[in-house]
């Protein structure tokens, strides 16, 4: 067992179940979602039950409602395949089920199903197998093989496109033309009800009886926005009926739309359905290898294979939801479930992108095009709220958009009321964070042409934005930030939270440090880049406001207040709430008013910073600090666990970390079942691989360049790893008494305040302590 999900014995690659637990599929559905950074489809199952929850949808294509928050809108369903046999609908709460095994190929994103189902006289071995394309963003294939082993059984397939779903309800669209073509290609029309992008869908279906292709046209069935193809056959005995569905989906903003949706749709369909599935899926499999797994290298030799499978889990999620073009970004819970709308949040810059800029630039680069598109909506933020510059949305959807974070919450459990959400217009340290996101990506990929067209505006925009908006205090005689939610946000009016400020002076100072580079060295994005700012004052500004911008130092004791009064809050026993199985629990006995004055933190917040600005404190500093938030968090948002486990690693805690390291492995893949269900953590995710790669691994971006500083658990028998530095791979291999680098060009990186320079080829070997 992996956490709760059950693997094939030895298998690196696999996560699945083994017994059918329809009571919560759900979790599985998240779980096994299968994507290509285009079309992201639910593991949902093919036949229909009650708890199930059927999402597919097209990135990018948001749509809402007057006084509802813009969401990614839930497309017709294609995955539906209803079988009957001999009049009886298969269901596995029906009849009985053996043999049964489901699970998901990490390596290409496939879905194998398989079990025997015996209803009355009539006992059948069924297989489905299915996957989104990788190498085809349009495409989804799925492949059922039905073998009756008792008798003669006439067997009855539905299958088409389903438009009745929701988004919890809401039908985001309209009723739409649907039609058969040329006797076999199903389709429906459709567009969403008020950003009027327009989809259309299309399925195309084989049968085989062995291995004979037969030839049925279906029978059409239309109802209220569906429409079925149903086929009816008699399959003897150890026969074995084969039923393969080709189905794609285009909408009017693809890139590459040649015609319209519908005829594009229709024309990649008539093409591709005359490939087999085994030959449609090796060119995903292909596409998987080259996209990812033939280039990122993390191979864990521990006691058992549970932190292999969840790195490969992790790596797999973050690729399968990665944008594949630069107008979108990855939502908090990817394209996995309706959880947060599709919106993405700080998760990108702080948590995500490591990943992508260490083993895939190009999609650290496409992310960050999003941000500048972005600028759009950001300036027109910090517009309405009287301030200049870019003030990045807490919640982001379109680019255009200022932000799309909802207005109301759960309800008080002291009032009864919805409670107002405030993220959207005071948790305002997304702005650095997009930023820092840009810095780093600049100094680990090398790729100063994104810097001069992008990226040194976005900074740019940021630091004006924090100009404007920190407040003079002329009894601190500095300046400082007032009413702001920190990456605490169970303080919702902190002034001065640590956090913000810190990264608010980090944007400042560094976008000085832009302009007085580019006047000295690069006179021609200087001047471009004049003709938006007015680079002379602006500089100005910036050095002033950073130079006397409050910045909560250690006190007596050496810890960094959160903010002005978290210090003065009281205290009170957290561990009920840090030990529950469930999150939020806290709010069953305080409201968000009660908390914003006890001392109980939801996530990394001060810990975070250190982390961020390791090279700014000293490990005296961290472990005072340590002692004194660790014990008092509680853990309640899914970003908490790899900045304590990474941060434990590196001040000697090695136990705490990898327990750490275990819970974050189990925030999706673990056994409470209440988990996921609307969708994975995709900065868990990140977490994971975080912990391993920043972590254990020890690669760090630090104020002189790279940094490897590796110290593998003591489960752990070696970790052996790979990422890009400035277009250079690097092969490190960590074991309890050394580690080696080897990277395909010159190289220098730090390790324990030694520099090493290799040359091409060359292998560093380096004692660490044990």
């Amino acid at each position: 067992m992996l956490f709760g999900i059950a693997t094939k014995k030895d298998d690196d690659w696999w996560i699945g179940v083994t017994n059918p637990d329809t009571p919560h599929l759900s979790k599985y559905e998240s779980l096994m979602f299968q994507g290509n950074g285009y079309l992201g489809i639910r593991g949902s199952l093919e036949e229909h039950y009650l708890n199930e929850k059927r999402d597919m949808f097209i990135l990018g294509t948001f749509d809402k409602f007057k006084k509802e928050a813009t969401e990614l809108p839930n497309l017709p369903d294609i995955v539906n395949i209803e079988i009957t046999v001999n009049g009886k609908s298969l269901s596995l709460n029906h009849g009985e089920t053996t043999n049964y095994q489901r699970g998901l190929n990490l390596k290409n994103g496939e879905i194998i199903r398989a079990f025997d189902w015996k209803k009355g006289p009539d006992k059948l071995h069924f297989e489905f197998r299915r996957f989104v394309s990788m190498a085809n963003c349009h495409l989804f294939v799925s492949e059922v093989k039905i073998t009756p082993i008792s008798d003669t059984v006439r067997l009855q397939i539905k299958s088409g496109i389903d438009g009745q779903q929701t988004n919890g309800g809401t039908q985001h669209f309209i009723e739409g033309n649907k039609r058969l073509f040329n006797a076999r290609f199903v389709q429906m029309q459709t567009q969403t009800q008020n950003s009027l992008v327009k989809f259309a869908l299309t399925e195309y279906h084989r049968l085989f009886l062995n291995e004979t292709e037969l030839t049925l046209n279906p029978r059409l069935q239309i109802e209220r926005r569906q429409v079925f193809a149903n086929y009816s056959i008699d399959v003897e005995k150890d026969q074995c009926l084969t039923f393969v569905k080709y189905a794609n989906v285009f909408c009017s903003s693809d890139k590459d739309l040649k015609d319209n949706v519908s005829e594009d749709c229709l024309h990649q369909l008539e093409h591709v359905g005359r490939e087999t599935y085994q030959k449609l899926l090796a060119n995903s499999t292909k596409a998987w290898a080259e996209k990812i797994w033939n280039n990122s290298c993390v191979e864990i030799s521990s006691h058992n294979n549970k932190p292999q499978i969840a790195v490969n889990y992790a790596q797999y999620q973050l690729v399968a939801n990665v944008p594949c073009d630069y107008s979108k970004n990855i939502g908090a819970k990817g394209m996995t479930g309706e959880g947060y709308k599709g919106h993405a949040f700080w998760d990108t810059e702080i948590f995500m992108m490591p990943f992508f800029r260490l083993n895939i630039p190009s999609y650290a680069h496409n992310l960050l095009i999003y941000r500048y598109l972005n600028l759009i909506g950001a300036q027109k933020k910090a517009h309405q709220g009287g301030y200049k510059g870019a003030q990045y949305p807490w919640e982001a959807a379109m680019p255009e958009d200022a932000e799309s974070a909802p207005l109301w919450g759960s309800a008080d459990i002291i009032t009864g009321e919805p409670m107002k959400i405030l993220s959207g217009s005071t948790e305002i340290h997304v702005t650095s964070d997009v930023a820092f996101g840009v810095y780093q990506y600049i100094k680990n990929t090398g790729d100063y042409a994104f810097a001069k067209r992008m990226g040194y505006e976005i900074i740019l925009q940021c630091a004006q934005f924090w100009a404007s908006r920190v407040t003079w205090n002329s009894v601190k005689n500095s300046f400082e930030i007032l009413d702001v939610i920190g990456p605490d946000e169970y303080k919702e009016h902190a002034d001065n939270n640590a956090f913000t400020n810190y990264m608010a002076h980090w944007c400042m100072r560094k976008g000085a440090e832009v302009i007085t580079d580019l006047r000295q060295n690069d006179l021609l994005t200087y001047n471009h880049l004049n003709k938006k700012f007015n680079l002379k004052q602006l500089v100005k500004e910036l050095i002033e406001k950073a130079s006397m911008m409050y910045l909560p130092e250690p006190n007596g004791d050496g810890i960094i207040p959160q903010d002005d009064n978290y210090l003065s809050y009281k205290k009170i026993n957290v561990n009920k709430y840090r030990m529950s199985d469930s999150t939020s629990e806290i709010f069953k006995d305080f409201d968000l008013k009660q908390l914003d004055k006890i001392q109980v933190t939801k996530q990394a917040d001060v810990l975070l910073l250190l982390l961020l600005f390791e090279g700014n404190f000293s490990k005296k500093i961290i472990k005072k600090n340590w002692d004194y938030y660790e014990p008092k968090t509680i853990h309640d948002s899914s970003l908490s666990f790899s900045t304590h486990a990474i941060l434990a690693n590196d001040i000697g805690l090695y136990g705490k970390a990898f327990d750490y390291f275990e819970k974050n492995c189990q925030i999706d893949l673990g056994t409470n079942m209440n988990s996921s269900v609307k969708g994975v953590h995709m900065a868990g995710l990140a977490g994971t691989w975080k912990i391993v790669i920043e972590g254990f691994g020890g690669v760090r971006l630090v104020k002189d360049g790279l940094q490897i500083q590796p110290h593998i658990p003591s489960t752990w028998k070696s970790l052996k790893y790979s990422f890009v530095w400035k277009g250079i791979k690097i092969n490190v291999l960590v074991t309890h008494g050394c580690f080696s680098v080897v990277a395909d060009g010159k190289i220098k990186f730090i390790s324990h305040k030694h520099v090493y320079y290799a040359e091409p080829d060359e292998k560093i070997l380096i004692e660490t302590k044990v």
